[in-house]
């Protein structure tokens, strides 16, 4: 491997074991290198707090924030936050439930929709031990904490000074905390707005379309991409959700090249390119397929990830 000395710029590397040309290499050898980079982009934000892994919502320590989050809400704050979800779901199955969204003209079919939402957290240092500590540092960006209470300040309508400040307290904040305090920190977070629902569709010539929505100009903690199953009662929905998250971290991790924490050893739909990488790459079992019940009500604890499990045995430049 060979680069600038000045920039750190990579400009000729090489290796026997695969093509230096990308359209040259196999699909298994290509996904060891983005295995490789995924993990590299995750320890360095582990390790080092740079801003490494893009977007956020491939980046597992978000995914269980905004996991955390919706655990947290009781179902009136969920149904604020997802109603349109879940109503649009509904209508696939229930003749009576009216479709938020309808289909394109030139939608192929509508069993290939996949329906997204954006989600967006927000962060209260009141509800953790380090509210003292904030409420000072607020003063220095001119907020008031306890007049201002941020989850009581939607970020999604500040103005740009307001953003600023709000921006600048809260990674301020983030950069003064060593690792105890960031584990306070996270009992902090709540979901703070969401996007309008939109959707992924196949058109006629089998090309993807995605229609637009409104949504704060930021990058989104969490995405929900989720096809026209049965999403149950509004209790299971937000299980479902839930579980939808964690199958998305063990995505993260699976594509990192390594095993993932226990709590994430499971069966489900994720990521959808990880479901269709785990199709495509030959070193990856099918363990992403929902159970006969449907992907939102399973809570199957899946052995896939044992010493001797498929999983456990994954290859991976990292072993």
């Amino acid at each position: 491997m060979e680069m600038h000395k000045a920039d750190g710029e990579v400009y000729a590397h090489d290796s026997e074991a695969y093509s230096q040309k990308p359209e040259k290499r196999t699909r298994e050898e290509s996904e060891y290198g983005k295995q490789a980079r995924r993990y590299a982009q995750y320890y360095v934000f582990l390790n080092r707090g740079y801003d490494t892994v893009n977007p956020k919502w491939k980046n597992p320590v978000h995914l269980q924030a905004v996991r955390s989050a919706i655990d947290s809400m009781d179902l009136e704050e969920f149904e604020d936050h997802f109603s349109d979800l879940y109503q649009q779901l509904k209508s696939h199955h229930d003749d009576d439930t009216e479709r938020v969204l309808h289909p394109p003209a030139d939608s192929q079919d509508e069993d290939y929709h996949l329906y997204r939402k954006h989600v967006y957290l927000g962060l209260d240092p009141l509800d953790t031990d380090l509210a003292d500590d904030a409420r000072e540092l607020a003063a220095e960006f001119g907020l008031d904490l306890d007049e201002q209470s941020p989850n009581e300040t939607p970020l999604a309508g500040l103005t740009d000074d307001g953003l600023e400040a709000w921006s600048g307290f809260s990674t301020e904040l983030f950069d003064r905390s060593d690792e105890d305090e960031l584990a306070e920190l996270a009992e902090g977070f709540y979901v703070d707005t969401t996007s309008e629902l939109h959707m992924a569709y196949l058109d006629h010539d089998g090309i993807e379309q995605v229609t637009t929505a409104v949504e704060p100009d930021r990058e989104p903690d969490a995405r929900f991409e989720e096809p026209p199953v049965d999403p149950g009662t509004l209790e299971q929905f937000r299980h479902g959700l839930s579980f939808d998250l964690a199958c998305q971290i063990r995505d993260c991790f699976v594509r990192m090249g390594v095993k993932p924490p226990e709590e994430y050893q499971i069966l489900g739909l994720g990521h959808i390119a990880a479901a269709l990488a785990y199709e495509e790459v030959d070193f990856y079992p099918d363990y992403h397929a929902p159970d006969e019940d449907g992907a939102y009500l399973s809570d199957l604890d899946s052995k896939y990830f044992g010493d001797n499990s498929l999983l456990g045995n994954v290859k991976s430049l990292l072993n």
